[in-house]
């Protein structure tokens, strides 16, 4: 078992770099780069509109699902090819995120669902490559 401030280091770095693909498609297709932050306070203010409250709750939210999922990488994941088997567990992670919970949100359904899956593969590739240096 992994010390829980690393988990929640691999958590946090995770939750910063792992938006990048959704974020380049975002930009490369005209899109708003923060649709999927907005999608992310959606959760906590399912009714809300506006974009300042919605980016206010995206914090909280973002955060407690990176690191949770974090703590959980962090007793599963073996020492060995951590990196690899992260990345794995980001796709499954991407399945239960995006495919069952994500579904009863009207934001994050409208998502892009590839660049969402992309995001989710890197966060758990990070999480795997910060808890392999740990």
């Amino acid at each position: 078992m992994r010390p829980a401030r690393d988990a929640v280091r691999a958590g946090l770095i995770a939750a910063i770099v792992s938006g990048a693909p959704s974020t380049l498609h975002a930009v490369a297709t005209g899109r708003d780069p923060l649709e999927a932050t907005y999608a992310a306070g959606s959760i906590l203010l399912p009714g809300e509109t506006r974009h300042g409250r919605l980016l206010a709750a995206a914090v909280p939210v973002h955060l407690t699902i990176s690191v949770g999922w974090a703590l959980v990488l962090a007793s599963v994941l073996p020492r060995r090819r951590t990196t690899l088997w992260g990345a794995g567990a980001g796709l499954a992670i991407a399945a239960l995120d995006l495919g069952l919970v994500g579904r009863r949100f009207e934001r994050i359904r409208a998502l892009p669902l590839l660049p969402q899956i992309a995001d989710h593969i890197a966060y758990g590739a990070i999480v795997g490559a910060v808890l392999r240096r740990s």
